[in-house]
């Protein structure tokens, strides 16, 4: 079993059609290979695979790849992938299974309070983000800090032509609501970050908070720009 580093948070119909996106993401991943798998949802949210065959090997890693997993035991000095959880004056929280607190300090992503970086890169709420684990309990261990690779994404989404972050919408729900509400030609593509985050690229023209408040009254999410 692979337990995915993406959370499932919605209700109702919404919960279904994110569960039915997983499987189709899921089976677009695995599905060449000899193997039968099994959606689950535990009680944190994060979805569960169960995967059976003679390729379960390879299975279980390619999903670890595109995903990231979560793992009962975190190794000091290890990468891993947490959901963005909270945040407060002191920092920010990840959900990795357990609760992985990132202080201010060790974001890495310029100065500025954790809410105002948070307005900065545009991030939304259980968002995966990659973090390396230290060993805090340890007075000369290093703390947990935000892993490079993803500093260095966060940093080229402001050196780019603007982005809108959604949470609570698959990409194809947020593909749709863009098209419909007549933004086909405001946008680039629209990029995965999570099964229920995504990340609306901007073409050169178009005004990142003005596309926010064209759509914000057709999806019930968290939307946030990324103005260069």
């Amino acid at each position: 079993m692979v337990v995915l580093a993406t959370k499932i948070y919605v209700e109702g119909g919404a919960r279904e059609r994110a569960l039915d996106s997983l499987r189709s993401l899921v089976d677009n991943e695995i599905g060449d290979l000899d193997v039968a798998f099994e959606l689950g949802v535990r009680h944190d949210d994060f979805p569960s695979v169960t995967i059976e065959g003679e390729d379960a090997i390879v299975a279980r890693n390619v999903l670890r790849e595109e995903f990231g997993e979560i793992v009962p035991d975190l190794e000091v000095g290890e990468t891993y992938v947490g959901t963005l959880e909270s945040w407060d004056e002191a920092g920010i929280v990840l959900d990795a299974g357990q609760a992985v607190r990132i202080q201010t300090d060790e974001l890495g992503l310029g100065p500025g309070s954790p809410a105002q970086i948070r307005d900065r890169y545009g991030l939304v709420q259980h968002m995966p983000m990659q973090f390396v684990y230290g060993s805090e309990d340890d007075a000369d261990g290093e703390p947990h800090r935000l892993a490079d690779a993803e500093c260095d994404r966060l940093y080229e989404w402001t050196r780019g032509t603007g982005r809108l972050n959604v949470n609570s919408a698959t990409r194809a729900e947020v593909r749709a609501t863009l098209n419909r509400a007549g933004h086909a030609q405001d946008y680039v593509t629209v990029e995965r970050l999570g099964l229920l985050e995504q990340s609306v690229l901007c073409t050169e023209n178009t005004d990142p908070p003005g596309l926010l408040a064209s759509i914000g009254e057709y999806l019930p999410a968290e939307l946030r720009c990324v103005v260069p």
